[in-house]
């Protein structure tokens, strides 16, 4: 079997899994609609309440779990192949914290819209996240050698551990309802879960997901050695930044709705290269499905199977934490 299409059944394979769990989560919980009203409901045939639980609660929480698990699966690839190292990870060298800490000052400190929240929370997580990517790049960086890829996440975890503290200091003196927001969620809670938090996030996907794929061979050259990459023409340093602003988008934005989880973009890409090896046209496609089913799961377990709810980004750190301890001893 070639590897195209090895790729093809794989990627048909996690359609028909995401379908399928996100067809059991929406006939799973308090407010019951029996699964064999779901297709009905979903074609238009339904009563109010069947459409309030569907179409206005369930829904829209798939949605953005599915799409934001994309977009973190996308950032991790990315990273992982811009800096050449394969512990890289949105959540893990501080970016989702920039974004995180962006979101909180907007959140607690500015005055909310309620018609354009949802369309400024992306804009406001990117800025802060683009703002921590910016000092990581700097300390990370030296002009003799370029970007140490093991110097890099020891920057980003630095920055990570600092601005969770920052995080602390300042929702310390909040009033406690906007408190419990940040705490939902730092504990990566799937909160955006209305209709306009999809058309916020869905358009950076749009763009973004296309614009990986057709960069895919220069994300390959920079997978290589620095002088490899030189040597073939590869204008590295700029193809560099512009990667990781891309990665620094599809993460803030994920985020921004999501909350803050980690470990998404770590696991997703290398279950992918498992599957079909290491280029970037090969597992991109792969890892973005497999990040939106992982983050799916994590959450219609911590929402629906679980005694209590258990926010998603808790149940993906309790796979993701021994994954990265397995990558950090084998690496």
């Amino acid at each position: 079997m070639t590897q195209a299409r090895k790729q093809k059944m794989i990627v048909l394979a996690l359609i028909a899994l995401i379908t399928a769990i996100s067809f059991i989560a929406l006939g799973i919980s308090n407010a019951t609609v029996p699964f064999g009203r779901i297709l009905p409901v979903l074609f238009g045939d339904h009563s109010p309440k069947e459409k309030l639980v569907i179409w206005d609660f369930r829904l829209p929480r798939i949605v953005i779990t599915v799409l934001a698990g994309m977009a973190l699966a996308l950032a991790g690839s990315i990273l992982q192949s811009i800096t050449r190292n394969d512990l890289a990870d949105p959540g893990i060298i501080g970016i989702n914290s920039g974004a995180g800490v962006a979101v909180a000052v907007f959140f607690l400190y500015f005055p909310i819209d309620p018609d354009n929240f949802a369309y400024l929370l992306p804009i406001v997580a990117f800025a802060g996240a683009l703002l921590t990517s910016a000092l990581i790049y700097l300390f990370a960086f030296r002009k003799s050698e370029g970007l140490n890829p093991i110097r890099l996440v020891l920057v980003g975890v630095g920055f990570s551990l600092a601005l969770s503290g920052l995080m602390i200091v300042i929702i310390s003196s909040t009033e406690p309802e906007k408190v419990e927001f940040i705490a939902r969620w730092i504990a990566g809670n799937i909160w955006g879960t209305d209709w306009p938090f999809i058309w916020a996030l869905l358009p950076w996907l749009l763009i973004l997901i296309p614009f990986s794929l057709y960069k895919a061979s220069r994300l390959n050259l920079l997978a290589l050695s620095e002088p490899v990459s030189i040597g073939v023409g590869l204008p590295v340093e700029r193809e560099r930044i512009i990667m990781l602003l891309t990665s620094v988008a599809l993460a803030a934005s994920a985020v921004s709705v999501a909350g803050s989880i980690a470990f998404v973009g770590l696991m997703a890409p290398h279950i992918a290269k498992s599957m079909v090896g290491p280029r970037n046209q090969m597992f991109i496609p792969i890892a973005v499905l497999m990040g939106g089913l992982l983050l799916l799961i994590a959450d219609t377990i911590g929402s629906h199977l679980a005694s209590e709810i258990i926010p998603a980004g808790i149940i993906v750190s309790l796979i993701g934490v021994p994954y990265f301890a397995y990558l950090l001893l084998k690496k």
